[in-house]
């Protein structure tokens, strides 16, 4: 990923980050600038992070794209921690919340794995953003709401509930991965995965001996002849989302008669 770096939420000022989450303050002092407000800076920094990727965030950076002062930006925004919650809170609010999805929970929790992983490809910075502190803004807070919510009153606890949003979040993160390398990777060399693969299969025919590595060269070549790459990352991701929900459907259709257990406590 372009300028891999990891950045950390939740490294802020905690009064400061949950004022600018809710906006139950925005600081401006007397010499605060008229053309500026804590929605426009976060809307660049954002547009930074896209474009440029995360390592080229920071507060000067901002401000360059802004046209402004970095100081100027101090009267809105403490600095690049609090910037750093306000921006995943904010694209965290992009996810549609649609309530008359069909399928049940299947096709709840598909639509919210679906939405999370386009969330992603738009903003593969997110993917460096370590978030095990989460910034507890209004959107953070509602998308769990949400979440949660397509899997209520279907037989499982509140922690298995908790659990499976958990799972999904997770199993998205791992699986868009693969995307988002593959399409920086064809943006770095100019070219495709299919080029590429054409370009480096004489070498790899005399690599891939059948007689020393017999299952890899028969699967591999089955692959590469459907994939016309390494892999297929969107159809991985459809594949192992499925699995994932077979796996939740037997927890659910093997639970003794009356239910879930109830909650520990």
């Amino acid at each position: 990923m372009r300028g891999v770096t990891t950045e950390y939420s939740g490294t802020g000022d905690p009064a400061r980050s949950l004022a600018l989450l809710w906006r139950t303050r925005e600081r401006v002092s007397r010499k605060g600038r008229p053309d500026l407000s804590v929605d426009r800076i976060v809307r660049a920094a954002i547009e930074v992070a896209d474009t440029e990727g995360l390592a080229a965030l920071s507060m000067r950076r901002v401000a360059e794209r802004l046209g402004v002062g970095t100081m100027s930006l101090y009267t809105y925004v403490p600095g690049k921690g609090e910037l750093l919650d306000v921006m995943l809170d904010t694209v965290y609010g992009e996810a549609a919340r649609p309530t008359d999805v069909p399928g049940g929970w299947r096709g709840r929790l598909t639509q919210i794995a679906r939405e999370t992983r386009a969330l992603y490809l738009r903003h593969p910075w997110l993917l460096q953003v370590a978030t095990t502190r989460p910034p507890l803004g209004p959107n953070v807070i509602a998308r769990y709401e949400y979440e949660l919510g397509a899997v209520d009153g279907i037989g499982l606890t509140d922690l298995e509930m908790d659990a499976v949003v958990t799972l999904i979040s997770g199993f998205v993160h791992g699986a868009v991965r693969g995307a988002v390398e593959a399409a920086q990777a064809a943006e770095r060399t100019g070219m495709t995965e299919e080029q590429w693969w054409q370009a480096h299969a004489p070498y790899l025919e005399k690599a891939m001996d059948p007689r020393r590595f017999p299952l890899a060269a028969r699967v591999g070549a089955a692959a590469g002849e459907e994939y016309q790459a390494a892999g297929d990352p969107a159809r991985a991701f459809e594949f192992g989302l499925d699995r994932i929900l077979d796996g939740i459907e037997v927890l659910i259709r093997d639970r003794p008669a009356g239910g879930a257990p109830p909650a520990a406590g």
